[in-house]
């Protein structure tokens, strides 16, 4: 889509901002069922949904969350972000959990997310057209919403982009190759890569830190302004860790650490568990970036980014343990009212600056 469709702006009045739905479609019905919305996406009080991105993978029913989700912004009942999972959608990347869009499902050759309903030719047509009109950015004067990072250097080189979503990422895909290539670092990580490959993606192997592989994967992250906003700032991990199906040399950071404008952001993409439990549970090997913060309490200096993930991406895990009582959640953000809502009806009011 040419035009700088990556900037938004957001619906005004009441809102309520969906986090990470991962396929999860019953779950998303109880939700919007326990925040007043009819089977037909209306609501009495005429509230609009925001959904903050990565509709679909691992979950059961992705095919029906997008077509769901399309439906109700097409008929201007809600507005969708671009997340991490889309973007590979678009550009054809196959990842752990989204088997179920390529017709050669990745994911059922090795016995992955079996349950997971595959995407016929109709959705497949009707998702590429879907994701390149999504924005990166929605935002008004009280209110900011991205998927996972407000970087501003990222986001600066963004607003000027006139180019379709797909081209601006491979555009700046190219040059980080470029710089990887002359650098040497592209030949170095390719030669750790062929000595550890088979311990890639054993989760009981024990590799070292691969400082090569990790220095060309946060290249690849950081050199991208569209995957920093999609998935965050990602640096050379402290030590290897093993998460979505292969050992990590990178880690996230806790950006929002920095975060100092008046304006509150709300984000997804990053787990955040309802109770410890869960997270002792489900955690994919990575440092919980919220360690000491209650669920209800807004993060950074000003105390004015909220994550609204909360976890539901990982209740194919429970599935597969014959659990129906399901203790990961889905989450929505009522705004202005400050109040997040959970599938289960469970409703906190966020926390004010302490």
């Amino acid at each position: 889509m040419p035009g700088n469709h990556l900037f938004q702006p957001l619906f005004a009045g009441p809102l309520d901002i969906v986090g990470d739905v991962h396929g999860e479609l019953d779950a998303l019905r109880e939700l919007l069922t326990v925040l007043g919305y009819r089977t037909d996406g209306r609501h009495p009080a005429g509230r609009r949904l925001a959904f903050i991105g990565d509709l679909g993978d691992r979950g059961p029913e992705s095919p029906a969350v997008f077509a769901l989700v399309a439906d109700l912004v097409e008929r201007g009942l809600a507005q969708c972000l671009l997340g991490n999972h889309e973007l590979n959608i678009l550009r054809n990347a196959p990842k752990e959990g989204n088997g179920w869009f390529f017709p050669d499902d990745h994911d059922a050759a090795l016995g992955r997310f079996s349950d997971a309903a595959r995407a016929s030719d109709t959705d497949r047509a009707a998702i590429r057209a879907f994701l390149p009109t999504l924005p990166v950015v929605l935002e008004r004067a009280d209110l900011r919403l991205v998927h996972a990072a407000w970087d501003d250097a990222a986001l600066a080189l963004l607003r000027e982009c006139q180019a379709a979503t797909l081209a601006i990422c491979a555009a700046y895909d190219r040059r980080s190759h470029e710089v990887a290539r002359e650098s040497g670092l592209g030949q170095r990580a390719k030669e750790e890569w062929r000595e550890y490959q088979q311990q890639l993606t054993d989760p009981q192997a024990a590799p070292p830190l691969l400082e090569n592989l990790g220095r060309l994967d946060s290249l690849e992250q950081m050199a991208n302004p569209l995957r920093i906003a999609t998935s965050g700032p990602e640096l050379l991990a402290a030590a290897p860790f093993f998460a979505a199906g292969k050992w990590r040399m990178v880690d996230r950071g806790r950006w929002w650490a920095h975060y100092r404008h008046e304006v509150p952001v709300i984000i997804g993409h990053y787990w955040r568990w309802p109770t410890p439990e869960l997270r002792k549970a489900f955690t994919r090997g990575e440092h919980d970036l919220f360690d000491g913060v209650a669920i209800d309490r807004w993060l950074g200096p000003r105390q004015n980014v909220y994550c609204v993930d909360f976890g539901v991406g990982a209740r194919y895990k429970e599935r597969a343990q014959g659990s129906s009582r399901f203790r990961t959640r889905l989450a929505a953000v009522r705004w202005p009212e400050r109040e997040v809502v959970t599938d289960d009806g469970v409703r906190r009011p966020l926390q004010p600056p302490a």
